[in-house]
């Protein structure tokens, strides 16, 4: 799949670590480094602007090591972008740790995952099929 983009940043194109990765690491575009400060949240900049095919989305993600090490998160992940936005991506950021969290400019912040969009045709009706949960609500599957 070819995707336009327009790099305004001074970080290189986002791009699979690995032949076996399924999201691109987005870096922070920044002037000079900030600090997020525990409970906050802050939009960080990555001067990349996407042209996406229109049966696609992306998805920003959050990086599991920074996830799992800093507790930093992308708070409302995954993030979607859709095939008619032009804008600049923004990440927001979540520090839900004890101590301030600098990002530095480059940092790798999130991934960048695409992902395939079916659209739905709504079929009224006056009952749905039965099933084994039916209406059963949060946790009605068990505990474990």
């Amino acid at each position: 799949m070819k995707v336009k983009i327009i790099n305004k940043s001074n970080n290189q194109n986002p791009f699979y670590q690995t032949s076996g990765s399924s999201g691109m690491d987005l870096m922070a575009f920044l002037s000079s480094s900030i600090i997020l400060p525990p409970g906050e949240r802050k939009l960080v900049p990555t001067g990349i602007y996407l042209e996406i095919p229109e049966e696609y989305e992306a998805q920003v993600r959050s990086r599991s090591g920074l996830a799992l090490k800093k507790g930093i998160s992308v708070l409302n992940s995954p993030g979607t972008i859709d095939a008619d936005y032009r804008g600049e991506i923004g990440v927001i950021l979540f520090n839900s740790s004890k101590t301030p969290f600098e990002i530095k400019p480059s940092d790798r912040i999130a991934q960048l995952v695409f992902a395939r969009i079916d659209k739905v045709n709504w079929e009224n009706s006056s009952n749905l099929d039965k099933t084994e949960r039916s209406s059963g609500g949060f946790g009605s599957t068990g505990t474990n």
